[in-house]
């Protein structure tokens, strides 16, 4: 008999690329990882990953082995947490991947009263703005923006349905530099950027009445668009130049003077942000608890 905790560190491993990548999608060590795939080699018969010191890589039978095991696990899993729905309440792990605006802007008015009301489901959030495959990531969910996604994954509304971009400066910049009329007025203006993981520096978009304007902007500052965005805020509050982010985002600094809004007839608007996963006859207790919670929550 082949143990399946076994199979699933294997699984782990290669699914994450490496037995580090495993260990931290997991919880368990890499040398113990490491000792599981290699005792189901051993029952096998067969080499299933290639080990450098630097990589891990799967050979023909591992690649074929994962294949037919990879829709059979998720078929285990699913038909075990058929017995989480006859609980009083459900229980277990929830992973959910989002963007930090998400993790900023939405998840606040949802984790608390959610954990309150389900105390017996682990909540764990990865937050990184690219896109990424859910069932690569381990992940039962995900929240992102308006991005394009697999066909059988299935998207649902989170969060407030428009958003907008804001721009703000901060009051000694304004008194310095003099106050932008009208979007084209940013190109003589010290911006500070943003970057996608991608490596794509997208313009400054704006709308009012139907026109759409879009400011390719320069300045002395770039950061990620990701946790390296609030290092952005700060600098504008310190007067080294204008900002363009969630209008919630920067809403607080407004309302405490630290920053000025810019352009606000401007600021375009755009959809919310939805919570997407795949599609399936029965979603695990965990996420269908989170699923109609989220949408019981008013904006």
């Amino acid at each position: 008999m082949v143990d399946l905790q076994d199979i699933s560190a294997f699984v782990a491993v290669a699914t994450h690329g490496g037995f580090r990548g495993a260990a931290r999608m997991t919880g368990a060590s890499a040398s113990q990882l490491s000792e599981a795939v290699r005792r189901l080699e051993t029952r096998l018969g067969l080499r299933l990953l290639n080990r450098t010191t630097r990589s891990v890589a799967l050979t023909v039978a591992g690649q074929r082995l994962l294949e037919q095991l990879t829709p059979a696990l998720n078929a285990v899993e699913s038909a075990l947490d058929v017995a989480n729905h006859f609980r009083d309440r459900p229980a277990g792990r929830l992973r959910l991947n989002v963007p930090l605006a998400a993790s900023k802007l939405v998840l606040p008015r949802i984790v608390p009263p959610f954990l309150a009301a389900y105390p017996e489901i682990c909540l764990e959030v990865v937050v990184e703005d690219r896109f990424v495959d859910l069932l690569q990531s381990d992940c039962d969910a995900g929240i992102r923006y308006e991005e394009s996604m697999d066909q059988d994954m299935v998207a649902i509304p989170i969060g407030p349905k428009r958003q907008r971009m804001a721009v703000a400066a901060s009051p000694a910049y304004l008194a310095k530099h003099g106050r932008p009329r009208r979007p084209e007025d940013l190109r003589k203006h010290i911006c500070l950027r943003g970057r996608f993981s991608s490596g794509a520096m997208p313009s400054w978009d704006f709308e009012q009445q139907g026109k759409t304007v879009t400011v390719d902007v320069t300045g002395p500052l770039i950061v990620g668009l990701g946790a390296a965005a609030v290092l952005a805020v700060d600098a504008a509050v310190a007067g080294t130049g204008v900002v363009y982010l969630f209008e919630e985002w920067l809403q607080p600094y407004i309302d405490r003077g630290e920053l000025a809004p810019v352009l606000e007839r401007w600021w375009p608007s755009f959809n919310g942000p939805s919570l997407y996963f795949p599609g399936r006859r029965y979603l695990p207790a965990p996420l269908r608890a989170f699923v109609d919670f989220a949408q019981t929550v008013r904006w």
